[in-house]
């Protein structure tokens, strides 16, 4: 990145020699990562090669700077560091920790210099990368000081009017807000050693770029940001007695000043997953300004400065498991003595289940370890992966089962005549390729269905063959298929022969009946009235009449469950194999289906008569989950005469309730009028019959 401001071979040595002093003041590293560090000009000057490293320095100092060079190209590659996927590339391409750690320096070192460069592309850019990049993960490192500097500069650098303004109002308000800080500290301290709490109390003012975020945030000016500082209680005391006196302390300032109860946040029951524990509360101090009031232990204290609270992830900046641990282990590493010695022998092993690649663009993605080429053609589109042959990485030529490494640059090579197969589903990792051919199956299947569907047709017209739905379906099940697809994919594939089809339907015709006799409309006069039969599936009286095609009654019939059919609801009459009548309405979601598959079973209905019966009738009614609703529902339902509620099932989620009322009426008119009362109820959304 350095290069992009055109430092000349001295400014270079003379930087390098700054960032070594940040790596050995500010974090502790020495030996070989400073000597890594001082070699670097040489090698861009190419005064010294990477392969001699090793003989010259040693093996140590050669992977570090073998480290940094396969980062540089990966900049080279140019994808966007603001991505998730970036970061985690550049940290399973360092493959010794101190890697991170020099571009850490490095970074901060470059901000400070490039103050008053002329490029201002590139200082925007290298500010953009210290923000999205290098600032998280020194915070995570525990690197505070370096953080708060990266944040800072990009801010001084990318907003230049926001930071100088900030900056003059904190330091026109610093000697108030610190006499500020001083009455709020010595009564509580006073309060605090009554009750025999040793501790001390400090106050931090935030940095310019967390007042700026909060600004952003709160869309307010800086005088709209009332918790410009921060008061810190860090207690001394046993770890058996650590709960106990922090919820004292928590007493004796609440007793104090007026709690905010929303702003708590109780990490001391239930510390947070990465080991911060801690109390803050927000509590109106004197002159009725609201003050955010952390309190902790020594222990909890130096768990949260060593970097292991990460609050970076929780402040927006996502982070994974794995990541954490491995950051973690270094700043555990450089707090204990030995720990620079075992650096020595440290090798990253974060993301073996991840590879990172760019695309010919430039463009970075993430896929699972094992993903192939063929997978990161269906990431693309589907049309480029079902016209995968192969690949190009490195300008060498790859086939689709070659597995991706992280860094490759992948080009597709595609073919008009290449189609999916099933073994392809054994070749791709991700579920994503996966789902993208099996559709792709099913449509070519779909499309050979077809084709078999048209030419069995063609074969029974040229013999001049009705062709009959029923008896094929029989013809189907008999030649031992259960599902239709696979059956037409048999004749498309030439397992099937039609001929053998257009036997085995002439042999079932011969044998089979075509639904005739008692179960047609028009022979239902034979059927002898018995009054005994004539109750619909809910119906408790005999007022309700169905009159059936030709105005026959008495008719055996019952009504479908699939739509519910009541008195006053459209109907028709389905004959079915036994004979008997099923009543559907005629919006029944299965109408259409029986129209066109069975229209030789379908017969006229009405009804007739006094409508009197009862039916049951299931209602869906969805609304906001407001108290008393249900009562309000159930009492509209109870005051209604001859209406019977028989179930209600309610659900609620999210503000939101949703349901199902079953009710007992008479016909559509009640039905009507009953919807009409409960769209009235205060918060109710919708009701529809089911």
């Amino acid at each position: 990145m350095a290069e992009k401001f055109a430092f000349t071979y001295e400014e270079r040595k003379r930087m390098a020699s700054q960032t070594a002093e940040i790596l050995t003041e500010e974090i502790g590293l020495k030996g070989d990562a400073i000597e890594a560090v001082q070699l670097i000009p040489d090698i861009e000057e190419g005064n010294i090669a990477l392969d001699e490293v090793e003989q010259k320095y040693g093996a140590s100092v050669a992977r570090i700077l073998h480290g940094l060079n396969r980062i540089q190209q990966l900049y080279d590659k140019n994808p966007a560091v603001e991505s998730e996927n970036f970061r985690n590339l550049l940290l399973s391409f360092a493959e010794d920790m101190r890697v991170i750690l020099i571009m850490i320096a490095n970074r901060v070192n470059l901000m400070r210099q490039i103050r008053d460069t002329e490029n201002v592309e590139a200082k925007l850019e290298v500010s953009q990368e210290a923000a999205y990049l290098y600032a998280p993960l020194a915070h995570k490192l525990g690197l505070y000081k370096l953080k708060s500097e990266l944040e800072d500069l990009s801010l001084k650098y990318m907003e230049h009017d926001a930071y100088y303004h900030i900056r003059e109002k904190l330091s026109a308000t610093k000697a108030a807000r610190d006499a500020y800080i001083d009455r709020f500290i010595k009564p509580v301290e006073q309060k605090m050693m009554e009750a025999g709490i040793r501790c001390h109390i400090k106050g931090r003012t935030k940095s310019i770029h967390s007042i700026w975020q909060k600004m952003q945030k709160q869309k307010c000016p800086f005088e709209g940001v009332y918790d410009l500082f921060a008061i810190r209680i860090i207690i001394d005391c046993p770890l058996e007695q650590e709960k106990m006196q922090c919820w004292q302390a928590y007493s004796i300032i609440t007793d104090m000043y007026q709690p905010n109860p929303k702003r708590l946040r109780d990490w001391l029951s239930v510390p947070k997953s990465n080991g911060y524990e801690s109390l803050h509360i927000t509590v109106l101090g004197p002159e009725q300004k609201w003050v955010e009031v952390q309190i902790r232990t020594e222990r909890m204290d130096e768990i949260a400065e060593r970097g292991v609270a990460a609050h970076w992830r929780y402040k927006g900046v996502k982070g994974e498991t794995g990541l954490d641990e491995w950051l973690t282990n270094i700043r555990t590493m450089l707090e204990h003595a030995d720990g620079l010695d075992a650096m020595d022998q440290f090798k990253m092993e974060l993301y073996e289940d991840e590879v990172f690649v760019f695309t010919p663009a430039g463009d970075l993605w993430k896929f699972p370890a094992g993903a192939t080429v063929l997978d990161f053609a269906y990431h693309i589109h589907s049309k480029l992966g079902n016209q995968c042959t192969g690949g190009r990485i490195s300008g060498k030529v790859v086939p689709i089962r070659y597995e991706l490494k992280s860094g490759d640059q992948v080009e597709i090579l595609t073919s008009t005549n290449q189609k999916p197969r099933q073994e392809w589903l054994n070749i791709v990792k991700t579920s994503r390729a996966k789902s993208k051919i099996r559709l792709a199956l099913k449509e070519t299947q779909v499309k050979d269905g077809l084709f078999a569907k048209e030419m069995l047709e063609r074969k029974f017209r040229n013999r001049k063959i009705e062709q009959d739905d029923s008896i094929m379906f029989n013809v189907i099940r008999k030649m031992g298929y259960k599902e239709v697809s696979d059956f037409y994919k048999a004749i498309a594939d030439g397992v099937l022969d039609t001929n053998d089809v257009l036997d085995k339907f002439l042999e079932l015709r011969g044998k089979e009946a075509v639904v005739t006799g008692d179960n047609q409309a028009r022979s239902a006069s034979e059927f002898e009235l018995d009054e005994s039969k004539i109750a619909g599936l809910n119906q408790q009286v005999n007022d309700d009449v169905l009159v059936i095609d030709r105005n026959l009654k008495g008719l055996d019939y019952q009504l479908a469950k699939c739509c519910s059919p009541i008195y006053g609801d459209d109907v028709f009459g389905f004959v079915t194999v036994n004979g008997g009548i099923k009543i559907h309405r005629c919006d029944c979601p299965n109408a259409p289906e029986l129209r066109r598959r069975f229209g030789y079973r379908i017969v006229k209905a009405k009804w007739s008569g006094k409508g009197s019966s009862q039916y049951s009738i299931a209602l869906r009614v969805i609304g906001n989950d407001d108290i008393g609703i249900v009562n309000n529902l159930t009492s509209i339902i109870s005051k209604e005469e001859k209406l019977v509620l028989r179930s209600i099932n309610i659900d609620s989620h999210d503000g939101l309730f949703s349901g199902n009322i079953v009710v007992m009426l008479e016909d559509t008119s009640r039905l009507e009028a009953l919807i009409k009362k409960l769209r009235t109820v205060k918060g109710v959304k919708q009701v529809d019959r089911i």
